[in-house]
């Protein structure tokens, strides 16, 4: 089973590649990283988390919302309208901070079966597959923070909701 890399790993900062072909292995990487990504009560994994430079992502926010399994995602729309909210990342662990994100995305992505999606999603789920998608586009979120936030302070947001 792989592991998550963490911050400064190299494959965290540069852009994926695209996938060209729905393989076994491929598959098998989509089920190892919701595998990993529930281990680690995660609601989303970028490929390259894991050291694999390949445009791939998985994303559960809750059993209500559903699984996400995508090849070559990409946001083809956003809203003008934005929410901040706190942040968090397997690939950075205890590290939390304020981030500005679209309200709402146009998501467009191939699933395992081959076929192309796309997916009007809002709010929670929005915010998180626009941070697996910056993963896969090299970007990290520290570099989007407007605040940072202590674990402290994250855990005690987490209590009031």
């Amino acid at each position: 089973m792989r592991k998550i890399v963490h911050y400064p790993h190299e494959c965290l900062t540069i852009p994926t590649r695209p996938v060209t072909r729905l393989s076994k292995d491929v598959l098998s990487l989509l089920d190892e990283m919701l595998v990993i990504m529930e281990s680690e009560n995660g609601v989303g994994l970028a490929a390259n988390q894991l050291g694999e430079s390949i445009r791939m992502a998985v994303v559960k926010m809750d059993d209500e919302t559903g699984l996400f399994e995508m090849l070559n995602p990409k946001i083809i729309s956003k809203s003008k309208t934005t929410t901040l909210e706190v942040e968090g990342c397997l690939s950075f662990p205890g590290v939390y901070g304020t981030v500005e994100r679209a309200a709402e995305v146009t998501v467009r992505y191939v699933d395992r079966d081959g076929y192309e999606i796309e997916v009007d999603v809002t709010d929670d789920l929005a915010r998180i597959m626009q941070h697996e998608i910056d993963h896969l586009d090299g970007l990290i979120f520290t570099d989007k923070f407007i605040e940072q936030v202590s674990e402290e302070e994250f855990e005690r947001l987490g209590e009031e909701e």
